[in-house]
């Protein structure tokens, strides 16, 4: 940390204890009149399990580049929230720790979109587990039900290789780009949550029983696009075309796939080979 980094860390730090509120009488901490708000820098330091001498040079930018346990301890001193705790470790020359796993619930507001596109656009939701969460009525007639059954039914990597969808809905081609995406997302996946027990779990299963999966996952690509043109067949209007973007909830880690249909030919016949990227 150069020294405007460490004097910016120290004034945060600051502005953090003055914003706490002090201690009542039945914590069993003497509180007698303070002259100016927020919590003592010995409070804090207590609270943050460190001496008072280091958190007063952290304050005063004296200090050398805090470890990301000492990080750790303040952002739980201060109750921070993931945004604020956030923000400490990028000031403290730290990336942020990242989740330890994606969020099993979607926002409201997220579902309200989705049922406000129902006549627009087709729209899903994944997780960054690949696992679908949701997706409104135009998805479902578009994409068709999910097949199969057990642990990994909703993900989107194990019904890639698991299933015989992909090519009467994609075509040979596109099936093809989207196993290709599929691998490389699901290796994105594990690269984020590397001990994830389901992930985990999950390899095996494509590993042992999936020849195409193995084939696939010796390329050691990692997935990295977000948006693509795919041709998808309707069940009932046939071919058409699609303009897919992810938009990604990083609190959450939750992925929003809008398939936007195409001003100039929305049923169409295959033709050629049509943007690679976005599952």
């Amino acid at each position: 940390m150069s020294s405007s980094d460490r004097a910016e860390f120290g004034a945060y730090l600051r502005r953090l204890r003055a914003a706490m509120s002090p201690p009542d009488a039945q914590g069993g901490v003497r509180t007698s009149r303070r002259r100016v708000p927020g919590l003592r820098r010995q409070e804090v330091s207590d609270l943050a399990g460190m001496s008072v001498e280091y958190y007063t040079r952290l304050e005063q930018g004296r200090a050398p580049h805090p470890s990301r346990e000492i990080l750790d301890s303040l952002a739980r001193a201060f109750a921070l929230s993931d945004a604020e705790r956030d923000h400490l470790f990028r000031l403290g020359g730290e990336p942020p720790p990242g989740p330890a796993s994606p969020a099993s619930v979607i926002r409201p507001g997220l579902l309200r979109l989705l049922r406000g596109l129902d006549d627009t656009m087709p729209v899903t939701v994944h997780d960054g587990r690949l696992d679908l969460l949701a997706r409104n009525r135009a998805a479902e007639e578009l994409l068709g039900p999910l097949t199969g059954d057990g642990r990994f039914e909703r993900n989107l990597a194990y019904q890639a290789f698991t299933t015989g969808v992909l090519t009467n809905l994609l075509g040979g081609d596109g099936a093809a780009r989207f196993l290709r995406a599929a691998a490389s997302e699901l290796r994105t996946a594990l690269s984020r949550y590397p001990d994830d027990a389901y992930l985990r779990s999950l390899l095996a299963e494509l590993t042992e029983n999936s020849q195409s999966f193995r084939d696939h996952w010796r390329h050691g690509e990692v997935g990295t696009a977000r948006s693509a043109i795919k041709q998808v067949r309707h069940p009932t209007h046939g071919w058409a075309r699609f303009e897919i973007e992810m938009l990604h909830d990083p609190e959450r880690d939750h992925w929003i796939m809008l398939y936007t249909p195409q001003d100039d030919a929305s049923f169409l016949a295959p033709d050629g080979r049509p943007g690679e990227g976005a599952m």
